[in-house]
């Protein structure tokens, strides 16, 4: 639906001069158009749907036909059914030991092998609200969303249902998209309005969704059956599923003192699911519970875990998740129980395809993957829409804090430069020293020590990593540190095998010096006897 709108008509003198075009191209490339577009359409449309997006996007340029086929709703549907399914893993921005590190998102595939690249979309103090079928949406701080296409790099800026919300956070809006209707929405929890106030509203109870369909011309209220619990949200999250959007809400009188409330975003309308009556088997000394709600192979999940009663941020206990097996029933299982470490920073970060990923203090983010029921873990350690556009590249980093860190960044990039040339020129001097030792080898006249220093010229020329290409698009962030540590590795790895390389050298001189000193040692001695052999014959005939 996204990638449609945001395909401007061509007007009339561009067709007409794609048209001029079709009739100046090489006689061999028409014949090899006329050849494909012979095919029948079915087979053209199965071969497509194997291309990735980037082809395909230059595909629409070929012909008309291409063109209308590629674009056509119902066969970018089907290209995204046999899409591989990627797990987006997004880094808001954050300081750290005082300097400022952009946002940044990671691609995992279903290898469960990460991307390299930063994806431009996103602004470096963007925060992600939801993502759908390739398409992201990001909140600003300026008085717009952004809705970008992962693939088109493409961006639609919307604006935001009430400007200068006092108290507004990127976790009250969500992302959703509903297989029935075909429809992208966006939706907002708004805060209750301050009695007395006209532009305040609090952030702790909501009775109102803000709902926007990608497509139409305003934002709409829809009311909600009560007054609901925002905390529950900024706490616990929300999620979409086939079309429901599912967040947790309080129930006092229930064992979990929670429930889950959905909205189908079709007919946009409210349910309420209760939760598993099982009574929780918490630590004596523990805390209070927490309770996240999250998405597992397509089912509404809750996590829950018992928090330390001293530090709240850390967890005790077991890592339960809980999958609802029938929303009809309403019927929950237990689906996995981890034993978690107090070294993770608390909640499920992701679930992707029987891995968990958890972030600990540290920084860095662990996998686990999930052997089944009753399982043990096993760690890895490593108003209207503005008018499409495509991103600035520079947009968002013009701001003054970001200065140090592209400097960072740059800074490197010469390192790199500067240890590539250093390996350049430390393998032209070991070259060079290997050809002036085996000049100097003919002098050299007993046959085993000849030999034994050609060998140890054979070994004085470094055997260096081959250089790589350096990136012409910036790294995400993952790659990044991988990319600082792979410096840091190859650099004393050089350093090393240099240093190898010089005292080999020294230790190859040394033994020449001292073979050319033995043999005109010898020399003088032969000269000597043969002189005194030469005076006892003289006397020898007088």
């Amino acid at each position: 639906c996204l990638q449609k709108d945001l395909v401007p008509r061509l007007p009339q003198e561009t067709r007409l001069f794609t048209m001029a075009s079709e009739e100046t191209k090489p006689k061999k490339q028409r014949d090899e158009e006329c050849i494909i577009n012979g095919l029948p359409g079915e087979l053209i449309e199965r071969i497509f749907l194997k291309l990735p997006v980037s082809t395909l996007l230059r595909c629409t340029g070929v012909c008309e036909q291409w063109h209308k086929l590629i674009r056509d709703p119902q066969f970018v549907t089907s290209h995204l059914q046999d899409a591989p399914q990627c797990a987006v893993l997004f880094f808001p921005q954050e300081s750290v030991s005082g300097e400022p590190h952009p946002a940044d998102a990671i691609l995992i595939d279903e290898a469960w092998s990460p991307s390299t690249y930063a994806v431009p979309v996103i602004g470096p103090d963007d925060f992600l609200c939801g993502s759908c079928n390739g398409l992201l949406v990001l909140y600003t701080k300026s008085s717009t969303l952004k809705v970008a296409n992962f693939a088109t790099g493409e961006c639609l800026h919307l604006e935001k249902p009430v400007k200068n919300l006092r108290g507004d956070h990127f976790l009250f809006y969500n992302f959703g998209f509903h297989p029935l209707s075909k429809e992208y929405k966006i939706t907002h929890f708004l805060g209750d309005p301050v009695v007395g106030s006209t532009r305040s509203h609090n952030n702790s109870r909501f009775s109102v969704i803000q709902v926007y369909t990608l497509g139409g011309e305003k934002w709409r209220d829809i009311k909600t059956p009560e007054a609901l619990s925002l905390n529950c949200v900024k706490n616990s999250g929300a999620v979409n599923i086939d079309g429901t959007m599912c967040w947790l809400i309080e129930d006092m009188v229930a064992n979990w003192q929670h429930a889950v409330m959905t909205f189908d975003l079709s007919g946009e309308s409210f349910a309420r699911i209760q939760l598993p009556a099982t009574v929780h088997e918490d630590c004596a000394g523990g805390g209070p519970r927490r309770y996240w709600i999250r998405e597992i192979d397509r089912k509404i999940c809750i996590a829950t875990a018992q928090a330390c009663p001293s530090l709240p941020r850390r967890l005790v206990g077991m890592l339960q998740i809980w999958e609802l097996e029938n929303k009809t029933e309403q019927r929950w299982s237990l689906k996995y129980n981890i034993q978690y470490s107090p070294d993770y920073i608390p909640g499920p970060n992701l679930v992707h395809r029987n891995k968990i990923i958890l972030q600990r203090r540290d920084g860095n983010l662990y996998s686990y993957e999930l052997l089944g029921e009753n399982f043990n873990t096993k760690l890895y350690v490593y108003k209207k829409t503005a008018i499409a556009r495509r991103p600035k590249q520079r947009e968002g980093w013009e701001l003054k804090k970001w200065e140090a860190w592209e400097h960072q960044l740059s800074d490197y990039e010469k390192l790199w430069t500067r240890l590539h040339e250093e390996e350049h020129e430390g393998i032209a001097l070991a070259e060079h020293s290997s050809i002036s030792f085996n000049g100097l080898l003919p002098r050299i006249l007993d046959d085993a020590i000849r030999q034994d220093i050609g060998m140890k010229i054979n070994k004085i020329c470094p055997s260096l990593p081959d250089q790589q290409p350096r990136p012409l698009r910036r790294l995400n962030c993952v790659a990044q540190k991988q990319d600082r540590e792979n410096l840091s590795a190859r650099l004393e790895n050089y350093s090393s095998i240099m240093k190898a390389s010089r005292e080999a050298s020294k230790s190859i001189m040394s033994m020449i010096l001292s073979a050319v000193e033995n043999q005109r040692g010898a020399s003088g001695s032969n000269a000597g006897i043969s002189s005194q052999n030469r005076s006892e014959g003289d006397d020898a005939k007088a």
